[in-house]
């Protein structure tokens, strides 16, 4: 309505009759048709256009997360006690080895004895010039004799 009267104010107001009312009724329309428009604005009904997560639904991933830490964790557990045992199996290979060497070289008996120091020169050092030691944290021990493979105190860290 309030613009049917603007546009009929603005027909009188080109017809070359400007005057000072043409002028008042012109800007008191827009300013109704501006409080129309924000009073239609106040009306209308808001809606929230946030968007993310509810709190179920966080919750849900979380346990998902859990459970699947819960499934994976033994296993990397068993797949690193596995591999230390493992290294470990080879560090005694690598003195077995040694120690045969050893036994050549200087004309050993099969019932003499040695030690770790003395296969020293027969075994790659590790980056600190020390003979390799368990991963597990285990200790390594020398045979009895020759014939004897070197043996680690830790249980199932053994040459089959």
């Amino acid at each position: 309505m309030a613009f049917e009267m603007l546009r009929k104010t603005t027909a009188v107001c080109n017809r070359q009759y400007v005057d000072e009312n043409c002028t008042d009724n012109i800007t008191s329309l827009l300013l109704r048709s501006r409080r129309a428009k924000k009073a239609k604005s106040n009306m209308k009904i808001r809606t929230s256009s946030k968007s993310g997560f509810t709190l179920v639904e966080i919750m849900i991933v979380v346990a998902i997360i859990g459970l699947l830490a819960a499934i994976a964790i033994p296993n990397f557990v068993r797949a690193r006690t596995t591999s230390q045992q493992n290294a470990c199996i080879n560090n005694l290979r690598q003195y077995d080895g040694a120690v045969q060497q050893y036994a050549l070289e200087n004309k050993l008996s099969s019932a003499s004895t040695y030690t770790m120091a003395a296969i020293q020169p027969y075994v790659k050092l590790d980056s600190t010039g020390n003979l390799p030691a368990c991963p597990a944290g285990g200790s390594y021990s020398p045979g009895a004799s020759v014939t004897n493979v070197p043996t680690c105190n830790i249980g199932g860290h053994a040459l089959p």
